[in-house]
């Protein structure tokens, strides 16, 4: 509510434009902070899941050979991966008040991997296989181009 007043104020006298964007730039911060708490509960209930699954795959009882779960495994790593990844967005966003397309490109590609990684042959067609690859390959020209232009 404190928000909305100072906005209605802020837009209602307009006599500095710098006001106006210092409050823009608060709310903007505060959203920021509440996803990255967000995020974090994120990657607990995350860790929370893959460890119920692996502790009754492993110790429970088998309900089918592990061997055909660890594609489901793989996967749990790699949301916990990229949840990660998103973290250290918004962290490095925090930090600098800009967004890295660096980090969004890596993170792009280790979602796209993922789906390579669990991608189920006899479930999908040879024409998503093809689409992920070329997915991963303009991805990773993308971060090739991005990187080499970091560094001059």
């Amino acid at each position: 509510m404190l928000y909305f007043r100072r906005l209605v104020k802020l837009l209602t006298t307009s006599k500095e434009n710098q006001n106006f964007l210092t409050f823009l730039h608060q709310i903007e911060s505060l959203v920021s902070k509440l996803l990255a708490l967000l995020m974090v509960m994120v990657i607990f209930f995350a860790i929370y899941e893959l460890s119920i699954f692996l502790f009754t795959e492993l110790f429970v009882g088998f309900s089918s050979p592990f061997v055909s779960q660890l594609f489901k495994v793989f996967g749990l790593f790699l949301n916990i991966l990229i949840a990660l990844e998103i973290l250290e967005n918004i962290t490095a966003y925090l930090q600098n008040n800009a967004i890295q397309l660096e980090l969004v490109i890596m993170t792009s590609l280790i979602a796209v991997a993922r789906k390579i990684i669990i991608f189920d042959i006899e479930k999908k067609s040879s024409g998503d296989l093809i689409a992920m690859s070329i997915a991963v390959f303009l991805l990773a020209l993308s971060y090739a181009i991005v990187r080499s232009n970091n560094r001059k």
